[in-house]
């Protein structure tokens, strides 16, 4: 199979991170006979520096040319700590999932029980844990319009939906939810919210066309507290873009870190696959980052965009064997975990490496 994949490491941690994904991409070419060609391109807070744009038109049409795009992390401190800056890195991870249709954003919860002490909940309730949460992404109040009164005192952001852009990722959801456990739980805030009524009306419209599948629907402060209470009940989890953006960071801390959650926005053309942690500038250089995450984009990318179900499980099986043999990176080990186990970005990247050569 040949392929052309896109790299854009973006800022703070993610150079460091897509080395490894894009290093366990090319070892999955050469180990099962595919051709995958690398391009690079810049986004975000280092793309402003160099260029004044956070998303480049060379970018733009660069991800346009590509089957897939491996990403990195976009954002930097010195935003954070300035709100009256106009142009802003997470300006362009907006427009390329706009300008691309990326409007899926597939966010599994894959739960390896060598990472059960990880997180801060009680090992009993997380084991068996699978979750795939569909979040809508190019809509709701991130692309809203925005308003500032002249005496800077008022602001509001509109969440808007309309009912195809709730229609196409329904579909996508409920498909993925009949090749696994066939429910579907709708999260939404229809009791206060008319753009979750309109949500909700939607997807009982949907459920229709669908009927091995079971629909529930949740308000998102339910939701929010039954993930944390009872995580295994849920199977596919679909909602909008904010409740999906607040529910899927909280279940990062099921899998125990965000360094080890890969994602996907998919729309009807071109793949982005990402790690869910951001930029981390606060450790960026100094050979700490998780990179498990970008390799399990990577694998993410070979199934989704690829196809290639059996080069992406050998991705997530070299990874699993690698947690099992007790390795781990600062942000996943505990008291248990050997000090001579704990690895850098580099050394725990080199070790996914020597178990696919395997």
């Amino acid at each position: 199979m040949k392929k052309n994949i896109l790299v854009i490491p973006g800022d703070g941690i993610g150079p460091e991170v897509t080395t490894w994904g894009k290093a366990a991409l090319q070892q999955i070419a050469k180990d099962y006979g595919h051709d995958f060609s690398f391009d690079e391109a810049l986004m975000g807070h280092i793309a402003i520096e160099q260029t004044g744009n956070p998303l480049p038109d060379e970018t733009l049409e660069k991800g346009r040319k590509s089957d897939a795009i491996l990403f990195g992390a976009v954002g930097h401190a010195m935003y954070d700590n300035d709100p009256s800056l106009k142009i802003r890195p997470e300006q362009g991870l907006l427009k390329i999932r706009k300008e691309l249709g990326l409007y899926a954003n597939l966010r599994p919860i894959l739960l390896f029980d060598e990472l059960l002490q990880a997180s801060s909940i009680k090992p009993e309730i997380l084991r068996g844990t699978d979750i795939l949460f569909f979040r809508e992404l190019t809509g709701d109040v991130y692309f809203g319009e925005k308003q500032r009164s002249d005496d800077r005192n008022t602001a509001s952001d509109l969440m808007i939906y309309h009912r195809y852009e709730v229609e196409r990722i329904a579909h996508k959801a409920y498909k993925a939810a009949q090749q696994r456990s066939k429910k579907v739980c709708s999260v939404d805030k229809a009791n206060v919210l008319e753009s979750s009524r309109l949500w909700r009306e939607t997807i009982q419209e949907i459920a229709k066309q669908y009927p091995d599948v079971k629909t529930t629907h949740m308000f998102i402060d339910n939701a929010a507290m039954q993930l944390i209470k009872d995580p295994k009940q849920f199977d596919v989890v679909l909602t909008a873009n904010l409740f999906g953006d607040i529910l899927t960071d909280e279940a990062s801390q099921i899998a125990g870190s965000m360094g080890m959650l890969a994602s996907a926005s998919v729309g009807d053309g071109t793949g982005f696959f990402e790690p869910i942690h951001g930029s981390a500038h606060d450790i960026a250089g100094k050979n700490l980052a998780n990179p498990l995450a970008s390799v399990l984009s990577a694998a993410l990318m070979l199934e989704i965009s690829f196809g290639l179900k059996e080069e992406a499980q050998t991705l997530v099986k070299a990874v699993d064997k690698v947690l099992k043999e007790g390795y781990r990176t600062k942000d996943i080990a505990d008291k248990q975990t050997a000090s001579d186990k704990v690895l850098g970005t580099r050394e725990m990247g080199d070790l996914v490496l020597k178990y696919l050569a395997k």
